[in-house]
């Protein structure tokens, strides 16, 4: 697809930052501090964006981070899921903290994108660095910081989202080009029952990250698809979808203070410099209000101190 395909599109999303990262990931929305949390995988990097004054602070690791979710206390302390496993870090001091590393045994393999359920566990998936083999798997930081593995056979882990009352979990495994619904025990925190509800072969790019909105429909940013688009996990069916300056949409949150902006990350990532005169500000995030308010985005909640 090149951008002259736009036109196909009924709504487009507009850029908020032009932060012509690597490969940005995972937003987190803190409606608690009206900001943006991403990451930067290949740039090693997470950031936290003020989406009222488009005031950015990049934060470097010097590894690859995957993903970032926010302390449910503490504004100045997050929750990475890096190329060395689960880590705290304090914003404050940067002090980086080794919690566990569930693939320590992989050096092959990094994490690549993770979320919070509401009662705070961390969901993150991992990958093979070089995409050639299934050897990724699925993994739960609790709240007392042991880590579980939840699911194996993983290609590429990717997108999470759970329905309101959380009895099921929707899971992106990016390689498989399928999106799969789970039973969602939210005491406990298990997943059971795996069935495949959408299948990405027939669309454009492949399936990324994703979010849900309140009317339980799924927003799915499609890597190499230029575009975010809306699926009802009833049916497997696209709704709708809105057009993104850049080829390689990569995730999507709600945030704002109605929950009704969807924010949308994007990569730059293997786009030559010819493809870049088309897509200047690829990297970048982007914004779209879509009519339909989001969900709640859910922070870490720890019950034991690494101190």
């Amino acid at each position: 697809m090149t951008q002259t395909k736009a036109k196909q599109f009924a709504h487009a999303a507009e850029l908020l930052l032009d932060s012509k990262a690597i490969l940005a990931e995972g937003p987190h929305w803190n409606a608690r501090q009206n900001r943006l949390y991403w990451v930067d995988i290949q740039g090693l990097s997470f950031g936290h964006l003020d989406t009222a004054t488009g005031s950015n602070e990049q934060f470097n690791m010097g590894k690859t981070v995957g993903a970032v979710v926010c302390d449910a206390e503490d504004d100045e302390v997050v929750y990475l899921a890096t190329r060395d496993g689960f880590e705290r870090f304090d914003c404050r001091t940067s002090t980086l903290t080794a919690i566990v590393d569930p693939e320590s045994d992989k050096p092959g393999n990094r994490f690549n994108d993770g979320k919070c359920d509401s009662a705070g566990r961390y969901w993150a998936g991992t990958m093979q660095d070089v995409e050639a083999n299934v050897t990724g798997a699925l993994y739960v930081l609790d709240n007392d910081l042991s880590c579980r593995k939840a699911y194996d056979g993983v290609g590429v882990s990717n997108g999470i989202a759970w329905n309101e009352d959380e009895t099921t979990m929707y899971y992106i495994d990016s390689m498989k080009g399928t999106v799969r619904a789970f039973d969602y025990d939210a005491a406990a925190g298990d997943i059971a029952n795996p069935r495949v509800i959408i299948d990405f072969r027939e669309e454009e790019g492949a399936p990324d990250g994703m979010t849900i909105d309140a009317e339980g429909m799924l927003w799915i940013a499609h890597w190499g698809g230029w575009q975010v688009s809306r699926w009802n996990p009833a049916t497997g069916k696209k709704l709708e979808a809105v057009y993104v300056p850049a080829a390689k949409a990569t995730s999507c949150v709600f945030g704002g203070e109605d929950l009704g902006t969807l924010y949308i990350t994007t990569a730059s990532i293997g786009i030559s410099p010819a493809e870049l005169q088309e897509q200047p500000h690829a990297g970048g995030i982007f914004m779209y209000r879509p009519g339909v308010g989001g969900t709640p985005t859910h922070a870490f909640r720890s019950g034991k101190s690494l101190n």
